[in-house]
């Protein structure tokens, strides 16, 4: 850039950094995500209503959805905005692309929506199928909407992007914490440069749910839900540090990654947790008594002044977002990923909890008994489960039953004419059939009980005649 354009530049980024600086970064209250895949959920100023309602201080939103923005306007939440993973190339090699999205997406609402994060992509340090095509620009991206914010004397907007737990290689114990190695050098390093430069946050998506949920045998649960006692904490043997928590130790974990690579001053933000109300059948422990206790003890824990922070960084003060604000119904994959909600579609409570942190645990009404907190034992089929209306959608059912169909061997063989399952010949009771066929060959493998909402598992054995649906014990 020309040598004038050079130093306006700079000046203003040295203006941001101690404006940045004075305000010190404080964050009040636990926020939360709003998610909006799902065909039944409230307006956005409705949503804007219940988030005041449950107590939260800020709300992530996955894209600048400009309704939501426009809800948002003249609140006191703090709003942090997603930027799509599929326009990171593009941002990262094209400054200009970058100015004209902050300008497009931010310019119209900023300041009257209080908007203090931006984060470039989603996890996508989770996609090895990214590697080549996206990784590279990450940071060049985020460099290139940090200066777009700079240009417009913007100094309260962090840039950042949010990792899962799997960039690490090693999580345990927590000072063993380390990156993987596809990515430590040269995707990590950089970015941890530019989040130090910045003054900035590394934000990770910590879900001690699905830490516990892969081995429970190991970890105990109460553990996991801020609830046990001293005799089972965890003794970290080369950081001589105690833990009373499973949440502690992903954040830990963090910072020992971090720190290997000479960032250990980078400051941590929890993008995503929580704790799913509900799932399938042989999903262990998703259960509403376990994700109000779960998100309960969350919201007193970050409440407490002087903070609490982690046995690592005691006293840190951090953004923290719980997953999510509605049950979303048609997000795909397991059952737990459509019930995370702390609010039902209709915005009814799944179950009372102040995201403040001030309502004492006490003065909360008892709770259903969990009722899955140990691994399902018996048999599972999965089986159409849509309403009357999507039963009448011959289109959708049939593109579902035709996709079951194509994918294993012989998956529809049983349905074909003459075959034991043929009859009843009608399009539910073949999807059943099919969808069940398509689950058990594929569901070691990743494969769910799911198809855009069709089908549910069950524990009754959907077999008739001659008709034989075939089941894998848990």
């Amino acid at each position: 850039m020309p040598p004038h354009t050079e130093a306006t530049f700079l000046f203003l980024l040295l203006l941001c950094f101690f404006s940045a600086t004075a305000k010190g970064g404080r964050f009040a209250r636990l926020g939360i995500n709003y998610g909006t895949l799902g065909d039944d959920l409230p307006s956005a100023a409705r949503s804007v209503h219940l988030l005041h309602s449950i107590g939260a201080g800020a709300v992530k939103i996955y894209d600048a959805n400009p309704a939501i923005l426009r809800a948002l306007a003249g609140t006191r939440f703090r709003v942090s905005i997603m930027v799509p993973n599929e326009i990171i190339p593009s941002l990262g090699v094209n400054a200009s692309a970058a100015d004209a999205w902050v300008g497009t997406n931010l310019g119209p609402f900023y300041p009257a929506v209080r908007v203090r994060y931006l984060l470039v992509g989603n996890e996508i340090l989770s996609y090895t199928s990214l590697a080549n095509s996206t990784w590279p620009f990450l940071v060049p991206a985020m460099v290139n909407i940090h200066r777009a914010l700079s240009a417009r004397s913007i100094c309260d907007v962090k840039v950042g992007t949010t990792l899962a737990m799997d960039a690490l290689v090693t999580s345990f114990p927590p000072s063993a914490g380390a990156f993987r190695s596809d990515i430590a050098e040269p995707v990590m390093r950089p970015l941890l440069r530019f989040l130090h430069k910045t003054r900035s946050y590394y934000f990770v998506d910590a879900y001690p749910y699905f830490a516990w949920a892969s081995n429970p045998s190991s970890i105990r649960l109460d553990y996991a839900l801020f609830t046990s006692n001293a005799s089972f904490n965890y003794f970290d043997p080369g950081s001589k540090l105690t833990y009373t928590n499973l949440f502690d130790q992903m954040l830990d974990a963090v910072a020992a990654a971090m720190g290997r690579l000479g960032s250990g001053d980078v400051r941590i933000a929890v993008a995503e947790t929580g704790w799913p109300n509900a799932g399938d059948l042989d999903q262990i422990g998703a259960n509403v008594h376990n994700a109000a206790i779960y998100n309960r003890n969350l919201a007193r824990r970050l409440a407490a002044r002087p903070a609490v922070g982690t046995p690592a960084r005691p006293g840190a003060v951090m953004p923290v977002f719980v997953f999510s604000l509605y049950n979303e119904n048609q997000k795909p994959g397991p059952g737990t990923e459509r019930h995370w909600g702390l609010l039902y579609p209709n915005g009814n409570k799944v179950y009372e909890v102040d995201l403040s942190g001030r309502r004492p645990l006490d003065s909360y009404p008892p709770l259903p008994p969990p009722d899955n907190n140990e691994p399902y034992k018996g048999k599972i089929w999965c089986v159409f489960g849509g309403d009357r209306k999507a039963a009448a959608n011959a289109t959708t059912v049939g593109a579902a039953l035709a996709y079951a169909c194509g994918q294993g061997n012989g998956t529809c063989d049983a349905i074909r004419p003459g075959g034991p399952c043929y009859k009843p010949n009608t399009l539910v009771a073949h999807a059943s059939y099919a969808f069940n066929s398509y689950w058990q060959q594929f569901r070691q493998a990743g494969g769910t009980c799911f198809f855009d909402g069709l089908a549910v598992q069950t524990k009754t054995d959907p077999s008739y005649g001659t008709c034989k649906y075939a089941s894998l014990t848990n």
